[in-house]
């Protein structure tokens, strides 16, 4: 393949066909998929599901109670609460015309809606919605405050038409306040809904955009090439719009859960794995060049050198991923495949559509630095990450054993993470209906401004409701609608929202009230907590063994894998204590979100074992030709350390994207998982694993034959060649 001994006419005739048909066959296959996939990337955001049941466990009570609720009369229960303020205490003037406005919004009690249900499960006009009630006046001790509680029959599913209303009652009440001090914020499950969707609608565009940017700079700044970083740009690009088409026909066929959350993760993953690939692809690429006349032949040797690498790489994140349609969390689950597909979506793309366009463009794609057939490869990283390995082997032991405990002492920061996450503490800007909770909470702090919905066989109903009223905690109790074997039950605890007065009350309610299932907002954030604690358990398992089992079949040892794993997790625990110095302290965030530690375990174990792959695919590869396992480790260090650095810096500049989004479950996620992998890439890869190498010599190899003996009859694998 890389020989250059002239070949027969016919032979060099149907080779240069080859040269040529190929890459245009490839390209022009991919003109026809992404003309295809285009029509239906842009549909993905239809089968995104935002609803409250899509983020919550499946067999959860509280999931059983929103299930219930779509199916009673009217649908699911809009709750909003009006909110009006004044720091100095409320006026006559105030409250008259705080009366005057929820007139305006609402009518009498015990009207119904305006239309059939049928009609109004596709409406979006506010005054076909339903008939919005109102509760009596509620005014706080110190007198700053006066709530009023509005509640009507949502149609179940519509979000138009929710948001058509929170928009109405936001645009009658703001008209007609003044602007002398008193503030009106309009709150409730049914607002924070609305705005939560809001915020969830604007991430995909926003993700792609901003992830795009990021990638294209760093591409530049890696290539130093005016033209060179555009192709694995729009490499990527069109492995994202793949991936959105094969996750609509997935939800589309399967009806999985695809959120916005997910929908974004996905992007994410597409970009950074995407651009890892072309860095690895297209160092090799430019490697071959040096000693390879033809660009074709170039290419083929690069993905025949790079590709088992590659294919181990996706492997092990797929395998990740996959675990978690163990968990029992809608979101989570939904998670595993659509990142799955947006992974395979990015190596198929970096395998096909990049070879072609680099071949098609020759060597000129790399001007100004333009790599000569017979000239040497540049060797400037490779000298500075050859003097990395130099200092590590001096005192390996010293060098593992200091990085260890700066990991250790690191993870010990884990012990300072903020509690769970409440739901009005969710935004980095708080939208007006989390300011409205937020008001509530200081100014009724021992009252529930959140119900508790409880639904009950109808035929006990009567009872349910007395032995809620019994319950301890309980303020109020009421009877809500009845329809289809069920009844509704609203009952409002003595204390404030996500508190540990309400948890208990909640605990007794479900303790008591037996038949009957016990939801609302915050007994699905207890769920939540709950499920969470249990999908750790079986997928963190899940996700080592998989990884390790790759591993194993990669590297053919025990050892290594195992060494590699232990490197990843210690860097998730320091990972998550630098989180625990940094959210509260310095970013003021008040809570975790329950699912953190497993998402954030899943992504660093999956995507930093590729360096690791990276590294041990040619330590072992050097070792197969007969290197002394000091020199093997050296080498491999020194002639991938480059690539693992570019990819990492990628990888973490991706993930750190998404610190930018209001969400503080997204700015978390971003920053442990940005900060793990420049741990991963400039800590443990470069010094850790290169010291336990050196220390473990052979043995690191046990139990193949390379632990064994320095010759072996053992085929080499194809090596990853990965450069500078």
């Amino acid at each position: 393949m890389g020989s250059t001994r002239p070949a027969p006419p016919d032979t060099e005739a149907s080779t240069t066909l080859r040269r040529r048909a190929v890459p245009w066959g490839i390209l022009a296959l991919w003109v026809i998929v992404l003309a295809v996939a285009g029509s239906f990337a842009g549909k993905l955001g239809d089968v995104q599901r935002d609803q409250t049941g899509d983020y919550l466990p499946a067999g959860a009570d509280s999931t059983q109670v929103a299930t219930v609720q779509d199916r009673l009369p009217g649908g699911e229960i809009t709750g909003l609460l009006l909110v009006y303020h004044r720091d100095s205490g409320l006026t006559a003037t105030d409250r008259a015309t705080a009366a005057r406005q929820v007139a305006s919004v609402t009518v009498a009690p015990g009207t119904d809606a305006v239309k059939p249900p049928a009609e109004l499960a596709r409406s979006t006009d506010p005054k076909d919605f339903a008939a919005v009630q109102h509760g009596p006046a509620v005014t706080s001790k110190d007198g700053t405050t006066l709530m009023y509680a509005l509640s009507t029959a949502a149609p179940a599913k519509n979000d138009d038409a929710r948001k058509a209303l929170v928009d109405d009652v936001r645009q009658r009440t703001t008209a007609a306040t003044g602007t002398d001090g008193m503030t009106v914020h309009v709150g409730g499950d049914g607002a924070l809904a609305v705005d939560a969707r809001g915020i969830f609608g604007s991430l995909d565009g926003t993700l792609m955009i901003a992830t795009g940017l990021v990638v294209a700079l760093l591409l530049i700044l890696t290539y130093r090439s005016p033209v060179l970083w555009l192709v694995p740009l729009l490499t990527v690009a069109a492995g994202a719009v793949c991936a959105r088409a094969c996750v609509y026909a997935l939800a589309t066929w399967t009806g999985i859960t695809v959120t916005s959350q997910s929908a974004g993760i996905m992007t994410v993953l597409v970009f950074g794995a995407g651009t890892d690939y072309a860095l690895l692809l297209v160092a090799r690429y430019r490697d071959e060049l040096h000693r390879i006349p033809q660009p074709y032949d170039a290419m083929r040797a690069a993905v025949r050198g790079c590709g088992p690498a590659l294919l181990a790489s996706c492997g092990t994140v797929v395998a990740g991923l996959a675990c978690l349609y163990a968990a029992d969390l809608n979101n989570i689950r939904g998670l595993g495949p659509v990142g799955a597909i947006g992974v395979l979506c990015a190596l198929a793309a970096m395998l096909t559509l990049l070879p072609a366009l680099l071949v098609l463009l020759g060597r000129r794609v790399f001007w100004p630095l333009v790599p000569a057939h017979g000239s040497e490869p540049e060797r400037r990283r490779r000298d500075l990450f050859a003097a990395m390995g130099s200092s590590a082997a001096k005192r390996p032991t010293a060098v593992l054993l200091t990085g260890v405990v700066l990991l250790g002492a690191l993870a010990l920061g884990a012990f300072n993470l903020p509690g769970a996450l409440k739901q009005d503490d969710s935004y980095t800007a708080p939208p007006e209906s989390a300011v409205a909770m937020t008001t509530l909470a200081t100014a009724f702090p021992d009252r529930s401004s959140r119900p508790i919905q409880v639904v009950t066989p109808t035929g006990g109903a009567d009872r349910t409701l007395a032995d809620a009223r019994a319950v301890e905690g309980v303020a109020s109790a009421e009877r809500g609608r009845s329809g289809g074997g069920w009844t509704e039950i609203s009952v409002t605890a003595k204390d404030a929202p996500e508190s540990a007065g309400e948890t208990a009350t909640i605990t007794r309610l479900r303790d008591r009230l037996t038949g009957a299932h016990v939801g609302g907002a915050s007994a699905q954030a207890l769920d939540l907590a709950d499920t969470d604690a249990r999908d750790r358990l079986i997928v963190i398992p899940l996700v080592l063994a998989c990884v390790l089992l790759v591993l194993a079949l990669l590297l053919r040892s025990l050892v290594a894998p195992l060494l590699l794993v232990t490197a990843v997790v210690l860097v998730w625990g320091a990972a998550l204590g630098i989180g625990g110095l940094v959210f509260g302290p310095l970013l003021g965030f008040s809570g975790l979100d329950p699912g953190l530690p497993l998402l954030t375990f899943v992504f660093l174990v999956a995507l930093g074992v590729d360096y690791g792959i990276f590294l041990m695919h040619r330590t072992r590869e050097e070792a197969l030709s007969g290197a002394a396992p000091r020199d093997a480790a050296l080498t491999a260090l020194r002639t991938t350390g480059g690539v693992i650095a570019s990819a990492g810096t990628v990888l973490a500049a991706t993930f750190a994207v998404l610190t930018s989004l209001p969400l503080v479950m997204f700015v978390e996620l971003g920053t442990i998982i940005a900060v793990g992998v420049l741990l991963d890439t400039f800590l443990v890869r470069t010094y850790l694993v290169t010291s336990a190498n050196l220390l473990l010599g052979r043995a690191v190899w046990w139990p193949g034959r390379l632990a064994r003996s320095p010759h072996t009859t053992e085929p080499a694998p194809p090596l990853v060649r990965t450069p500078h």
